[in-house]
C-alpha cells in the first residue's frame, strides 16, 4: 500500500487508473464474475497503489448483507478441538470474503439463546451452531431468512437443517480394522458413560465392524467409564484383571486410552507387546506424549468447520441443494503411532513392536 494521505480512494478512482469500467473493478475485487486474469492483476495492483479499501458497510447495504457470520460453541475454551473447527470455518469464510464472529455459551441453553439474539441484532448473514462432541441441538428462534448450520451436532427431530457430523460407524470400523489386520480376535471396547450420539454411534460401530469380521464383542469385553484417564485406568484395570485379559482394547477417546495404558503399565503389561491399544480423537497433547505413542483415529474437526461454513454461505447465496435429511457425514482417518502390534500368540518369541509407518495425509474434504 502506498503512504498516500487524503480522501479515501473510490472504485471510480481505481477504474480510471486501470483504464477499465467501475463494473469491471467491482467484479475483479469481489470475484462475483470472471475477469481476464491479466486485467484482474492490473486492477489489484492499482487498488494497492491507491490504498483502496472496499466499503463493506455500503456494499452490505446494497446487497442487504453484512459479510459476517456468527459461530456459537458450547465449550470452546476448554475443548482442544474447538480451534480446529473455528479455523476451518474461518478460512472457508475468508475465501469468500466473509468474517467469522465467535461466541461461547458455556453449554447453557439460556446463554445460547441470548447469543443468538445478539448475533441477530448485529445482522449476521447466518449462524453456525457448534458442539464440541456429537450431540443433538434444539431449534433456535431465528427468522426464516437467516440460515443456520449445525457443526458436530444433529438437530432434534422435526427440525430440517443442514448439519455435519463425524461418521461414527466408519471411525469405529477403522479402529477395529487396524487391530484385526494384525490378527487380534480377543478385542475389548471401553466406551463412555456420557449420554451422547457419539457414545452410541461408536459402540454400535464397534459391534458392527467386529461382527463383520466374525468377532463378537463377548461378555466381559465391554466396559463403560468416565471420559477421562481416571475412568480409563479403572476400566482398564477391570479388563486386565480378568483371568484371560483381552489382547487389544479400543477406547472411546484418547484420554481413556491413556488410562488403559497406565493400567497396563501398573500390571507390568507392555504396550504394544502385551496389549495393543487404539484411541479415537488424535488429541495431540495425549497421543504424541504417551510412550509408546498412541495409534488413534483422527476426527475431521477442521473439515467439519469448513463444510459448515461453506454450506452456510451457499445457503445464504441461494445455491445450496435442498436440505433433505440434512445430516452430512465426514470420515475420520487412521493416525499410526506405536501402540499396536500383533497379539502375543502370533508373534515369535523376542519380536518387539512393529515399526509404524508415517501418518497418512487426511482424506480429501467432501
Amino acid at each position: 500500500m502506498s503512504g498516500k494521505t487524503g480522501p479515501r480512494a473510490r472504485v471510480s478512482d481505481v477504474a480510471a487508473a486501470a483504464g477499465v469500467s467501475a463494473t469491471t473493478v467491482s467484479h475483479a475485487l469481489s470475484g462475483a464474475r470472471a475477469v481476464n486474469a491479466e486485467t484482474r492483476e492490473r486492477i489489484l495492483a492499482v487498488a494497492r497503489e491507491l490504498g483502496y479499501v472496499p466499503d463493506r458497510v455500503a456494499s452490505g447495504l446494497r446487497r442487504r448483507r453484512t459479510g459476517v457470520v456468527g459461530l456459537i460453541g458450547d465449550d470452546l475454551a476448554a475443548t482442544p478441538f474447538a480451534g480446529r473447527i473455528i479455523e476451518g470455518a474461518r478460512r472457508a469464510g475468508l475465501e469468500r470474503d466473509v468474517l467469522l464472529m465467535v461466541a461461547e455459551s458455556g453449554g447453557d441453553a439460556e446463554a445460547e439463546r441470548d447469543l443468538v439474539a445478539r448475533f441477530l441484532a448485529q445482522r449476521v448473514d447466518g449462524i453456525l451452531i457448534a458442539r464440541m462432541y456429537h450431540q443433538r441441538v434444539e431449534q433456535p428462534d431465528v427468522p426464516e431468512g437467516v440460515p443456520v448450520v449445525l457443526v458436530d451436532a444433529a438437530p432434534q427431530p422435526g427440525w430440517e437443517v443442514d448439519a455435519v457430523v463425524p461418521d461414527e460407524a466408519q471411525i469405529a470400523a477403522l479402529a477395529c480394522e487396524r487391530l484385526t489386520r494384525e490378527g487380534h480376535r480377543d478385542i475389548a471396547y471401553v466406551g463412555t458413560t456420557d449420554e451422547s450420539r457419539a457414545a452410541r454411534g461408536r459402540l454400535i460401530g464397534v459391534r458392527s465392524a467386529l461382527g463383520d469380521s466374525g468377532i463378537a464383542l463377548a461378555d466381559g469385553r465391554l466396559d463403560l467409564c468416565t471420559s477421562d484417564a481416571a475412568g480409563g485406568r479403572e476400566a482398564g484395570g477391570r479388563l486386565l484383571d480378568q483371568p484371560v485379559p483381552p489382547t487389544a482394547v479400543i477406547c472411546f477417546n484418547d484420554q481413556i486410552a491413556m488410562g488403559v495404558m497406565q493400567a497396563a503399565a501398573r500390571r507390568g503389561i507392555p504396550v504394544p507387546e502385551g496389549l495393543s491399544v487404539v484411541g479415537i480423537d488424535d488429541l495431540h497433547p495425549v497421543a504424541d506424549a504417551l510412550d509408546p505413542g498412541l495409534t488413534t483415529i483422527a476426527l475431521p474437526h477442521d473439515e467439519m468447520g469448513r463444510w459448515g461454513m461453506t454450506r452456510l454461505l451457499d445457503r445464504i447465496d441461494g445455491t445450496a441443494p435442498p436440505i433433505g435429511d440434512g445430516i452430512h457425514l465426514l470420515r475420520g482417518w487412521l493416525v499410526e503411532r506405536q501402540s499396536v502390534a500383533v497379539p502375543p500368540s502370533r508373534r515369535p518369541s523376542g519380536l518387539g513392536a512393529l515399526s509404524a509407518p508415517a501418518r497418512p495425509a487426511p482424506p480429501a474434504r467432501e
